[in-house]
C-alpha cells in the first residue's frame, strides 16, 4: 500500500487552499503524510488538538471517498456544514435522516459525489449497505473515537465491534483510527479489535501527539463542604467568567445551577434527562453568549466546538483520568490560558463507586434482562427505555440493564437501535439466537472490567494526591515520553489562585504590543527576561551578547517603566500563553503563535494586570537615543 506522499510545502499548500491556515499543528502534518503514504495508522491526539483535520485534509488528497465512523451524531451535521461551505463535498447518514433523504444520500455515495461521508457505527447492522460498499471506492476508513471498540476503554459502544468484519470487505481502504484518550493496554486493543497488523493488513503505525497542554493551570482543591466548593466556583467564574461546570449526577447539576442562580448568575443546564429540543436550545445558548456558564453532566461537550472557554470545574470527582483530561481539553482550545479545578472531596468517590458497581452486572442480572427482553418483545421488536427494561428485570438502577443488554447485542441475542428523541429509548429486537459460549467469556470478562475500572478510579485518585507536576503526570499516563518533567502553572509547580482578569484598556493594550513586540524582535537569538527589560528601558547595548540591540524600533518604547514592573507584566504574559514559559529570568523567551495573534489585535485577550497604576498616556516613554 506504501505511495510516495506529497511534499512538506505540497501538503502545507493544501493547507492553506482547502482549509486556510498558514501552519499545522503538532502531529497533523506527520499523520497525514502517514495515511498518504499507505500506512494504516493508530493517532492519540487529546481533546481539541485537531485530529479532524487529518482526515479532512488527507481526504482531498487521495482519490475517491473517505468514511468517518463516529458515535457523535449531534456534530455530524456541524462538520458536514463546516466543510461544505468550504466547497468540500460531504454528507452524513444516520438515524436523523428520513428514508427518502437516505436513498438520495446512497445514490449520490454510490456515483462517487462525496469526498467524507459521516456515519454513525449503527449503519454497519445492515447487510445491504455493507454491500453497497462494495461498490464504492473507500480509498480511507477513519474511526473516530477508536477508544469505543475497546471494552477496556472508558466508553465502550458494542456497536464498533461490527468494524472490524467491515474492513475485511475493504481490504485496499487505508484505516485512520482516531482517539483523545488511551493508554497503552486501550491502544494494543483497538489495533486487535480492528484487525489492523492482521493479514493482509499491514502492521499499523502508532502517534502519540500533543498531551502536553501548557495552557491548562490544573489545580485540585480540597473541600470540606459543599458551600466550600461553592465559594471557589464563585471565585473562578469571577476570574475567568466562561465555561464548564462537570457534576457526577442530574440532581447534582441542579443543585449547583440554584446556588449559581442564588449567587446572582443565570447558569445553564445539561443532562440527559433533558428533552432533545432542551439540550439542543442551552448548547446554542452556550454557543453565542459571550460569557456563559452550564452546569452539565459528562453528557456535555462531545462536539461543541468553542474554543475560548476559560475554565472547566469539577464539583464532583470524575471516574477515571482519561474521562477527566478529556473534559479539562474543552478548555483553551485558542490556545489561551484556562483554569481547570477538581474540587476533591473524598465522599464524592461513593457516587463513582455506585457507578461502577452499577456498570458491571452480575451473571443473574444479565440472565434477567435476558428473559425481560423476551417479555417486552414477545410480540415483535419493541421500543423501551432503559428505566423500563431494569424495572422489568427487577433491578434497582438503569446503568446495570444498560450495561447486561449490551452484553446481550454481543453474544447475538438482540439488536439495540437508538430511537429519535434520545433519553435512553431504543427499538429492541431479538434475533431469536444466542451465542452461549460467547455470553459465557462475557460473563467470564466482566470481573476482570470491574477491576480494571476499579483500578482506573483509583488513578483518579492518584493524580488527587500526586506530589510532582500535575502535566507530568498526565504526559506519563498516556505515555508521551520526552517532555520536561516540570511546568510552571500547576498548583504543584507554581501555586496561585486565580486572579480577576479584564480586557486590556487602550493604555494598556499598547504596553502590551510594545512588549510582544519587543521580544519577536529578540526571539531566536537566546535573550532572557532580563535583556528584554534592558531594550524596553533603551540600556541594553554595551554588554557583550547585546550588539546591535539599541537599534531595534522597539528600544527604549518603556523607558519609564521600572525592571520590577516589566519583569511583572512579562510574567503576566506568560501566564496568559502570550509567551513559552521560563523555567529562569536567564531562559530565552519566544512569542507563541496566540502571542502574535495578541500582537496583531486577532485574538480575544484578557490579562490580570500587576498592581499599581500604569503611568498616564503622557508617561509612556516614548523611544530614546539608539545607541
Amino acid at each position: 500500500m506504501s505511495e510516495s506522499p506529497p511534499t512538506a510545502d505540497a501538503l502545507g499548500a493544501a493547507l492553506q487552499r482547502h482549509f486556510g491556515f498558514a501552519t499545522f499543528r503538532t502531529g497533523q502534518a506527520e499523520a497525514v503524510q502517514e495515511v498518504l503514504a499507505g500506512s494504516d495508522l493508530l493517532l492519540v491526539m487529546p481533546t481539541g488538538s485537531g485530529k479532524s483535520l487529518c482526515f479532512q485534509l488527507a481526504s482531498l488528497l487521495l482519490p475517491g471517498v473517505t468514511l468517518v465512523v463516529s458515535p457523535l451524531i449531534a456534530l455530524m451535521k456541524d462538520q458536514v456544514d463546516g466543510l461544505t461551505a468550504r466547497g468540500i463535498p460531504a454528507t452524513f447518514l444516520n438515524s436523523s435522516l428520513s428514508a427518502g433523504d437516505m436513498a438520495a444520500r446512497l445514490h449520490d455515495l454510490r456515483a462517487g459525489r462525496y469526498k467524507l461521508v459521516y456515519l454513525a457505527p449503527e449503519r454497519f447492522r445492515n447487510a445491504r449497505f455493507i454491500e453497497t460498499l462494495a461498490a464504492v471506492d473507500v480509498s480511507l476508513f477513519t474511526v473516530d473515537e477508536a477508544h469505543c471498540i475497546s471494552q477496556w476503554g472508558h466508553d465502550f459502544r458494542p456497536d464498533y465491534l461490527h468494524l472490524r468484519h467491515v474492513l475485511r470487505t475493504l481490504p485496499r481502504a487505508r484505516v485512520l483510527a482516531v482517539t483523545a484518550t488511551a493508554t497503552p493496554a486501550v491502544r494494543d486493543d483497538i489495533v486487535r479489535q480492528l484487525g489492523l497488523g492482521a493479514p493482509p493488513r499491514p502492521a499499523p503505525r502508532v502517534r502519540i501527539h500533543g498531551f502536553a497542554r501548557p495552557n491548562l493551570r490544573l489545580a485540585v482543591t480540597r473541600t470540606p463542604t459543599h458551600d466550600f466548593k461553592a465559594r471557589r466556583l464563585e471565585a473562578v467564574i469571577a476570574a475567568y467568567r466562561r465555561g464548564i461546570v462537570y457534576c457526577a449526577t442530574r440532581k447534582m447539576t441542579e443543585r449547583v445551577a440554584t446556588r449559581l442562580r442564588a449567587a446572582g448568575l443565570r447558569p445553564l443546564v445539561y443532562h440527559g434527562a433533558l428533552t432533545d429540543a432542551a439540550r439542543a436550545a442551552a448548547q446554542d445558548r452556550f454557543m453565542r453568549e459571550a460569557d456563559p456558564v452550564v452546569v452539565a453532566t459528562n453528557a456535555f461537550g462531545m462536539g461543541v466546538d468553542r474554543k475560548d472557554l476559560r475554565f472547566v470545574i469539577h464539583w464532583d470527582v470524575p471516574g477515571s483520568v482519561e474521562a477527566y483530561y478529556q473534559e479539562v481539553g474543552r478548555a483553551g482550545r485558542d490556545g489561551g490560558p484556562a483554569w481547570c479545578e477538581l474540587l476533591f472531596n473524598y465522599a464524592d468517590v461513593r457516587t463513582q463507586r455506585f457507578f461502577l458497581e452499577g456498570s458491571t452486572p452480575s451473571a443473574a442480572e444479565v440472565l434477567a434482562v435476558r428473559a425481560a427482553v423476551d417479555r417486552l418483545c414477545a410480540a415483535g421488536p419493541a421500543e423501551t427505555t432503559d428505566a423500563a427494561l431494569a424495572a422489568s428485570a427487577g433491578m434497582d438502577n438503569d446503568m446495570g440493564a444498560r450495561a447486561a443488554l449490551a452484553l446481550l447485542e454481543r453474544a447475538g441475542f438482540v439488536t439495540r437501535m437508538a430511537a429519535p428523541g434520545g433519553r435512553g429509548a431504543a427499538t429492541l429486537t431479538p434475533t431469536g439466537r444466542l451465542d452461549e459460549a460467547r455470553l459465557r467469556a462475557l460473563l467470564e470478562g466482566l470481573e476482570a472490567k470491574r477491576r480494571l475500572d476499579e483500578a482506573r478510579l483509583e488513578a483518579l485518585l492518584a493524580y488527587v494526591d500526586y506530589r510532582g507536576c500535575r502535566h507530568a503526570f498526565f504526559l506519563n499516563y498516556f505515555g508521551e515520553k520526552g517532555l520536561a518533567p516540570r511546568c510552571t502553572v500547576c498548583d504543584r509547580c507554581a501555586r496561585r489562585d486565580p486572579e480577576p482578569r479584564a480586557a486590556p484598556t487602550e493604555d494598556q493594550w499598547l504596553v502590551v504590543q510594545k512588549i510582544l513586540s519587543c521580544v519577536g524582535r529578540m526571539q531566536g537569538d537566546g535573550h532572557g527576561a532580563g535583556r528584554v527589560i534592558r531594550v524596553l528601558r533603551g540600556e541594553a547595548g554595551d554588554a557583550p551578547g547585546e550588539q546591535g540591540l539599541g537599534q531595534l524600533s522597539t528600544f527604549g518604547l518603556l523607558a519609564d517603566e521600572p525592571p520590577d514592573r516589566l519583569a511583572a507584566l512579562l510574567r503576566a504574559l506568560q501566564d496568559e500563553c502570550c509567551l513559552r514559559p521560563a523555567e529562569t529570568p536567564d531562559a530565552p523567551l519566544a512569542l507563541t503563535a496566540y502571542g502574535l495573534q495578541v500582537v496583531l489585535r486577532r485574538a480575544a485577550f484578557e490579562i490580570a494586570w500587576p498592581a499599581g497604576d500604569h503611568p498616564p498616556p503622557g508617561r509612556r516613554g516614548g523611544p530614546v537615543r539608539r545607541r
